[in-house]
């Protein structure tokens, strides 16, 4: 195997995503050949040892998981507060896995994870404008308009939202339900968004990432992806 970047190859054995890696690497936590790694460094996965916080790394298995996240776990892998998160729902994953982005503590629906470091970094990267799609109830009755400001794009601190898909699946007088679709990741950006048009967000599901669906897994339970869903997945990224 030729030279490779080193957070690209920790990422592709699993360690987590490449910028993730990253941060792994400048804490000192890597070492190569029993010296401490440097970002960026050019590795042979054939020839160096490597090794993250003292344990040798190699090249396991990908795996690709769709979990049916419920509300009121975080999506950190290991919580300090000893809060319940996605970890505790994966009985029966032997390897490490990581989720591809977060979920709210509150917002449920489906959540990724992966040991494909190379799949969740593009995954993640606002330049594959990979889609997400949510049902978000709202406050208030939403008129078609006040779903086409969202559509075009609205004003959040962080600046103008991208252009989004947005369907009123069922309008009343004090709740009303819609889905949306968009391509960004910015943080609580549907809530906000809901929000900044006068509809604050009252539960919001996320029932897809990208192709990706997890139809008839109940809240908590999760399953493996096909061949088939993996290889949209790739696709969709450039893979």
């Amino acid at each position: 195997m030729s030279e490779v970047r080193l957070q690209k190859y920790l990422a592709e054995c699993g360690i987590a995503s490449r910028r993730a890696c990253e941060q792994i690497i400048r804490e000192g936590r890597v070492r190569v050949n029993g010296l401490p790694a440097e970002l960026g460094q050019q590795i042979s996965p054939d020839n160096d040892r490597i090794a993250v916080d003292g344990k040798p790394v190699n090249t396991d298995n990908k795996i690709y998981i769709v979990l049916n996240k419920p509300p009121n776990v975080i999506t950190t892998m290991n919580d300090t507060h000893g809060r319940k998160s996605v970890t505790d729902l994966l009985n029966g994953v032997a390897s490490r896995v990581f989720p591809v982005g977060r979920l709210d503590r509150d917002v449920e629906g489906v959540l990724l994870l992966t040991n494909d470091g190379e799949l969740a970094y593009r995954l993640m990267h606002p330049k594959f404008q990979v889609k997400k799609t949510y049902l978000a109830w709202v406050k208030g009755h939403m008129k078609p308009s006040t779903a086409i400001r969202l559509e075009k794009g609205v004003h959040l601190d962080d600046g103008l939202t991208a252009p989004a898909n947005v369907v009123i699946l069922n309008a009343g007088l004090e709740v009303t339900l819609i889905k949306l679709t968009l391509h960004e990741g910015r943080k609580h950006e549907v809530k906000r968004m809901c929000a900044a048009v006068g509809h604050p967000v009252e539960t919001l599901h996320r029932i897809a990432f990208a192709t990706v669906q997890a139809k008839g897994l109940r809240p908590g339970e999760w399953r493996y992806l096909s061949s088939g869903e993996i290889k949209r997945l790739q696709q969709c990224v450039g893979m």
